[in-house]
């Protein structure tokens, strides 16, 4: 379980980057002012930071679910290769996510990866109960 969530350590750090260049460039071409990120409101802003910005905090929300699950995995010493597949299932998953968000953005394929993703945190976390169960 160590490997999935360092991969998902990795694309949060890359996504992370990503938005931070994006609202670097719309500073230097003057598209936003620096007053805008103190409360992240109150001026009208470019899609693209946007659209970085909210894919960045998207690695703030459902992923929490998935770490404390891989990390009980660990602490609990449960080997379990169902478990391991949906682990890799869900960063595949995620990864699908942001490269739609931060491309072409359809809203279908974009809801289509984080629902799949999500079922895959809930049955890591059904498969992590009946693992303790059994």
């Amino acid at each position: 379980m160590l490997y999935p969530m360092a991969m998902m350590v990795l694309l949060t750090f890359v996504v992370g980057l990503i938005t931070a260049r994006t609202r670097l460039a719309s500073l230097r071409r003057g598209e936003v002012k620096v007053k805008y990120f103190k409360l992240m409101q109150g001026h009208d802003i470019p899609d693209r930071v946007t659209v970085t910005s909210r894919n960045f905090n998207n690695m703030f929300e459902v992923p929490v679910l998935f770490y404390v699950a891989c990390t009980l995995y660990i602490s609990l010493s449960v080997v379990s290769v169902p478990g391991l597949v949906l682990a890799w299932s869900f960063v595949g998953l995620r990864c699908v996510h942001a490269c739609i968000h931060l491309t072409y953005n359809n809203l279908l394929h974009r809801m289509l990866s984080f629902w799949a993703s999500f079922l895959c945190a809930f049955l890591l976390w059904m498969n992590l109960v009946f693992q303790q169960t059994y």
